[in-house]
Formats: structure tokens, C-alpha cells, sequence
């Protein structure tokens, strides 16, 4: 089996597919958080700016995010 090569990463020019690519990594990225906090039973809090500054925030327990850090 022959082994994958490095991927090259840079910014995505086309607008419409660069936010297409955001959604899809942000959902994978809060994902990848939720399964974090509940097989280590760890407390974990996300969050993320889009391109136009709107946030998005994960924790995995009740408590708000940008209360605790703004």
C-alpha cells in the first residue's frame, strides 16, 4: 500500500467554496471536541471566528463561553 504524500495547505480563493469548506470543517471540528469531552471526561470549550467574524462556540458543559473570556 503506498503511503499518502503531504497535503499542501492554502487559502481556498473561490469565496463561495472556501465558506463551503469552513462549515464543513467547523462541524468537524466541533465533532471532534464533543467526542473529546465525553471519552476522556474532560471538560472542553471551542471557539471559532468565521471569515466575517461571527462567532461560533462549543463547550461541553452549561457554561458560556464568552462571558467567561471576553
Amino acid at each position: 500500500m503506498a503511503r499518502r504524500g503531504r497535503v499542501q495547505l492554502r487559502r481556498i480563493e473561490d469565496k463561495a467554496s472556501r465558506q463551503v469548506r469552513f462549515s464543513k470543517r467547523r462541524a468537524g471540528l466541533f465533532k471532534k471536541a464533543f467526542e473529546l469531552a465525553l471519552l476522556c471526561d474532560v471538560e472542553v470549550a471551542l471557539l471559532v471566528f468565521s471569515p466575517v467574524g461571527k462567532l461560533y462556540e462549543y463547550s461541553s458543559s452549561s457554561v458560556h463561553i464568552e462571558q467567561d473570556y471576553s
